[in-house]
């Protein structure tokens, strides 16, 4: 017996869009290409765009698209479509927000794991090739219930603004020097 699959289906159109843009776009550019580049310029939307985090190199936000409720991405405001196209010290302020970023989802959420992970690539699943991030899961043991088991759908059990407002608590409460604009 093959397991059927229950598909969200947001998710087709989005990976379309995405595909369509960036081959229309070519590299990213100051308003096009990269929405993770574009959010960086773009400091006054941070509440609009679930910014939860920004310093002078780069963001934290939550995923429109999350595996998990809380599911945040970790960019750097220059595009670069792999690791090794950033230098050492981009490479370093990448990992530093990526600390701050699972800061944040301990004590926003206090997670019992963390799933930390980079797609390279669109064959590794990068849903944005051009613009490497990082992706930070939080897990708890039990996560993995009926609904994905079987019905192979995620259940997300919380909005981005009730998420993004608890990151936001969180950075005040860890009093992490940043801004998130808006």
């Amino acid at each position: 017996m093959h397991d059927q699959a229950l598909h969200a289906p947001w998710r087709l159109s989005y990976l379309e869009d995405l595909d369509a843009r960036e081959k229309k776009s070519g590299p990213p550019t100051a308003s096009t290409g990269s929405f993770l580049r574009d959010y960086f310029l773009d400091p006054a939307s941070d509440i609009a765009n679930h910014v939860v985090y920004r310093e002078a190199e780069g963001i934290v936000l939550l995923n429109k698209y999350p595996y998990a409720g809380g599911h945040l991405l970790v960019a750097l405001g220059e595009a670069r479509p792999t690791l090794l196209d950033y230098d050492p010290p981009q490479r370093a302020a990448l990992w530093r927000l990526t600390e701050i970023a699972a800061s944040l989802m301990q004590r926003a959420l206090e997670p019992q794991g963390i799933n930390i992970g980079i797609n390279q690539g669109r064959a590794a699943g990068a849903g944005v090739p051009q613009h490497l991030h990082v992706h930070l899961v939080p897990r708890w043991h039990g996560d993995v219930n009926v609904m994905s088991v079987v019905g192979h759908v995620r259940v997300i059990s919380a909005s981005l603004e009730a998420m993004a407002g608890r990151y936001r608590r969180a950075a005040e409460e860890l009093r992490i020097a940043g801004t998130t604009g808006g």
